[in-house]
């Protein structure tokens, strides 16, 4: 199972941003997903940075397996987990 989150239409608002990502990972340990896929965008890469700060958090980062920053599209991100 993958999940998706696209962060377009909430680029500009912070918490909206943390509570939508926080809320992709809870749903993704509820459901045991294997993969959620997270389209920052490409712009100029802070939506990016911030998603992977997000990502690097302890508690947030003790859930998943692994990062992988898709290498054929910049604005994507897939987080692995392992269940």
């Amino acid at each position: 199972m993958k999940l998706t989150l696209d962060l377009h239409d909430i680029y500009n608002r912070g918490q909206d941003i943390d509570r939508a990502l926080r809320g992709i990972m809870d749903e993704a340990v509820r459901t045991k997903a294997r993969v959620v896929e997270i389209i920052p965008g490409k712009g100029s890469g802070q939506l990016k940075k911030r998603v992977l700060r997000f990502l690097d958090q302890k508690e947030i980062k003790a859930l998943y397996h692994r990062v992988e920053k898709d290498s054929k599209n910049f604005g994507r991100v897939f987080v692995h987990f392992r269940w």
